[in-house]
């Protein structure tokens, strides 16, 4: 059974270093050929098929096509790399575990990000968000000078300090359509509701956001 690790075992391994602060690494019995490769032209439903199948690397792949997207968002909730890392690792393996769950009643990206904003929120319930002080974008900002890029990573941790107040549910739907800009239709999937309940709590979100910044566009 492969195991989401942070280092490499004795066992042959597959690992992915893309992400500052932690890998991915599947153990899987050693094997001196290379994953199949018509794996790479599977549908979701097939990979899935052949991750409970235990093919050798189809979970791999399947690590690889939506980490990125899992990442982000699992970032946009605890608002630092190191615990993003973290939870990543332990979105997949609830992933793996749960695989034979997966009915593919919705798009594979879709269960995973239910999995992500569930593992998200009640791993920053009752705590107080350690927000790291620069984003990507900020650090990239064609802004005039110093004072200029210290304002917008201050606005930054501002907004992000803000979002973090928000209700659970209002909180999970401002990430999912600003952050990851999903459309409504996607995020009620995700979180199990209707649309318009969707779009309900995006614009109580955005009310209640403007309250927490006040002045602060």
């Amino acid at each position: 059974m492969p195991v989401i690790a942070t280092m490499d075992g004795a066992e042959g391994t597959c690992s992915d270093r893309t992400w500052p602060g932690w890998s991915v690494t599947l153990t899987q019995p050693r094997a001196d050929a290379s994953p199949a490769a018509h794996l790479e032209t599977l549908d979701e439903r097939a990979l899935v098929a052949a991750c409970l199948d235990a093919a050798f690397g189809a979970f791999d792949l399947l690590v690889t096509r939506h980490r990125r997207a899992v990442y982000q968002v699992c970032y946009r909730f605890v608002g630092n790399h190191e615990d993003a890392a973290d939870l990543t690792q332990d979105v997949f393996l609830r992933a793996y575990r749960a695989l034979g769950r997966f009915k593919g009643d919705s798009a594979l990206a879709t269960w995973l990000y239910r999995i992500a904003v569930n593992a998200a929120l009640n791993h920053v319930a009752g705590r107080k968000p350690a927000l790291e002080p620069l984003d990507g974008h900020v650090l990239q900002t064609n802004e005039a000078g110093p004072a200029d890029r210290l304002a917008a990573v201050e606005r930054a941790i501002r907004v992000r300090q803000a979002v973090a107040r928000l209700p659970r549910r209002q909180r999970a739907t401002l990430i999912l359509r600003v952050y990851q800009d999903l459309p409504h239709q996607e995020i009620a999937r995700i979180l199990g509701t209707s649309v318009g309940a969707a779009k309900a709590n995006f614009f109580h979100a955005l009310n209640n956001l403007r309250k927490l910044l006040g002045r602060e566009p």
